[in-house]
This record gives structure tokens, C-alpha cells and sequence, in this order.
């Protein structure tokens, strides 16, 4: 099954001529190609698809995409373990901070 995922965006460097992300999925970091959305800019949640950034997304709709996928278990699919992972390294990361 293929998803549009949306994904924060951490990170932006120039290679060979593209313009390329580093983008954050809940813990899970992949490089993308930002050629369709070059002025997306560090912060912010673009859909990501196949390694392509496709458009910009605000944060509460990202948040909330991420959410539905999580509960439907589409990430574990196209994420794995690594998505679990992070999943528990963050809620014991937000449970901490809100000791």
C-alpha cells in the first residue's frame, strides 16, 4: 500500500543541485526531496510521498493524519519497528517532561 505520510521537516541541505530535507515521522528520520515543494522551510510538516515532499501541511492536520495512521496501523506498515520505537521513546520522553 502506498501513503502520503506527513513528516516534519528538521533539517534542509543542497545536493548536487536539489534541494533535500531531512524530515522527522514521529521518530522515524528520512531524507526527501523537496523539487515540488522548494520553499518549504525548517519546522514545518510537509506530505511526503515515495521520497517526494508533495505540498506543505499545517501542524494540527499532520498531527492529526498521524494519529488516524497510528490507530489503523498503516505505519507500522511502512515504518516498522522503528515506528514503535520511537512511539514509546516519545510518550516516555512526554511523560517525563510533564513530571
Amino acid at each position: 500500500m502506498c501513503l502520503a505520510v506527513p513528516g516534519r521537516v528538521v533539517g534542509i541541505e543542497d545536493r548536487d543541485g536539489t534541494r533535500m530535507a531531512r524530515v522527522d515521522f514521529g521518530g522515524v528520520v528520512k531524507d526527501v526531496c523537496l523539487a515540488y515543494v522548494p520553499d518549504a522551510e525548517v519546522g514545518e510538516y510537509v506530505i511526503v510521498h515515495v521520497g517526494f515532499a508533495l505540498q506543505r501541511l499545517d501542524e494540527e492536520s499532520a498531527r492529526a493524519s498521524l494519529e488516524l495512521f497510528e490507530q489503523l496501523g498503516l505505519l507500522e506498515e511502512e515504518f516498522g519497528d522503528a515506528w514503535a520505537r520511537a512511539e514509546t521513546e516519545g510518550t516516555a520522553t512526554e511523560q517525563e517532561g510533564a513530571r
